[in-house]
């Protein structure tokens, strides 16, 4: 059976490609010019620009030049670095753009309309749009202060619509742009626009997503980073949730500091003396209040313990953890909202950890022994202020010692009483 010989090959022979193997050399500038030249076709009217452009990605390549088109729709050019157009050719500019609309929210929102038909028609546009707003965003130095407003207007839009992720307005954390206060005017200027579409809630829960509510003060030039700054500036904007957002925020850090350098000091062996003129100082200095400390103080406490797993055995061991701490919790329970807390926190503990269940009226006898919590603040939570959390096993539990607390105070006024009248 004869086999067919392969032919020789010239060393060096070159190969032709197939014209469809071809790749396309990339050409954004003549996809910016037939992009703009179907765009002045026509006359300006959204509803036609919305049509050409829907149509047009039928036969121009938007899945290689999307961020290219975008350029045009919000700058109406081709962007380069610095946030200038590309003068490239005989008609690098359109004036169907955001930079060239009416700075009116109406004239806005028809704007936004074509974004979204382009982006609901052309699926794949919408990862692109991202990618060219966290682009653009870093170019806002380049551009007018009208052109900024618009921009930040159609932001909050598309913020709000789902176009983008709040979390784009972070690359504004850009020394540049920081510095010379345009990264908060542009910021504040989205906010303002997102209230009042949107409602405040919206906005609250946008910039959680974002993890926008953690960095506010970096959106501040570095000499104007203070709280009473930072509140003039979104007070006067009407924004004052934004300024509850940060300070609730800056507290809840200042709670978690406060409890690594309480954890700290035990674990360091300080004395109770110690660890108290620290712990107020660290209070003080952050504005936590004592009934907030108390809670710190007695999560902190209980969470250093290997707790035993017998129901029988955990009271011995609960009361004989406390009593160390006894002169740490007398010291922040000084009101009776204080005292409250620590009792709430003590009943939930025991509530959440069911080997404590039976622990709950040992405690808190053990906090009155120690003058940590008073009988008026007991009697106070047994009537009126305890938690619906095993509401009827504590209350049935602490009845007793409620009732003896109730006589002993009667006792007490009779003979108060007594003496008066002897007087």
């Amino acid at each position: 059976m004869s086999q067919k010989t392969e032919r020789p090959v010239l060393s060096g022979q070159r190969i032709k490609t197939r014209k469809r193997d071809e790749k396309e050399k990339y050409d954004p500038t003549g996809f910016r010019d037939a992009v703009i030249a179907g765009l002045e076709k026509t006359g300006g009217d959204l509803d036609q620009v919305s049509k050409y452009l829907n149509n047009a990605g039928n036969k121009l390549d938007y899945r290689r030049y999307g961020e290219v088109l975008f350029d045009i729709l919000i700058a109406g050019g081709l962007l380069v670095p610095g946030g200038s157009i590309s003068q490239d050719g005989e008609h690098p500019c359109t004036q169907c753009c955001i930079f060239n609309a009416s700075e009116d929210m109406e004239s806005l929102r028809n704007q936004e309309q074509v974004f979204i038909n382009l982006m609901r028609r052309h699926k794949y546009l919408e990862k692109m749009f991202e990618e060219e707003m966290r682009k653009v965003l870093v170019f806002i130095k380049g551009f007018t202060p009208s052109e900024r407003v618009k921009l930040a207007r159609m932001t909050a839009l598309w913020i709000a619509n789902g176009s983008v992720p709040p979390g784009v307005l972070l690359v504004l954390i850009n020394e540049h742009l920081v510095k010379d206060n345009i990264a908060l005017d542009f910021l504040v200027e989205v906010f303002v626009t997102f209230k009042q579409e949107k409602g405040i809630s919206s906005l609250t829960q946008a910039l959680k997503k974002g993890l926008i509510e953690k960095r506010l003060m970096e959106f501040f030039p570095l000499n104007k980073r203070s709280d009473d700054y930072f509140k003039s500036v979104f007070v006067g904007k009407d924004l004052t949730d934004i300024v509850k957002l940060h300070e609730a925020r800056a507290n809840q850090e200042a709670k978690r500091d406060l409890q690594q350098l309480l954890n700290d000091a035990i674990n360091d062996n300080k004395s109770p003396t110690e660890i108290i003129e620290d712990v107020k100082e660290a209070a003080v200095k952050s504005n936590i209040s004592e009934h907030e400390v108390i809670g710190l103080i007695w999560t902190t406490v209980m969470s250093m313990a290997e707790w035993n797993k017998k129901e029988e055995l955990v009271a011995d061991q609960a009361l004989k953890h406390l009593k160390q701490h006894t002169q740490l919790l007398q010291a922040f329970t000084t009101t009776d909202r204080a005292e409250l807390a620590l009792i709430l926190k003590v009943q939930e503990f025991c509530y959440d950890n069911m080997n404590f269940m039976k622990v709950f009226s040992k405690i808190i006898l053990l906090f009155y022994k120690a003058e940590v919590v008073s009988e008026h603040s007991i009697i106070k939570w047994y009537k009126e202020a305890h938690s619906p959390k095993g509401k009827m096993h504590f209350l049935e539990q602490m009845r007793k010692f409620i009732e003896w607390l109730q006589n002993a105070e009667e006792e007490s006024e009779s003979e108060d009483q007594g003496d008066k009248n002897a007087e």
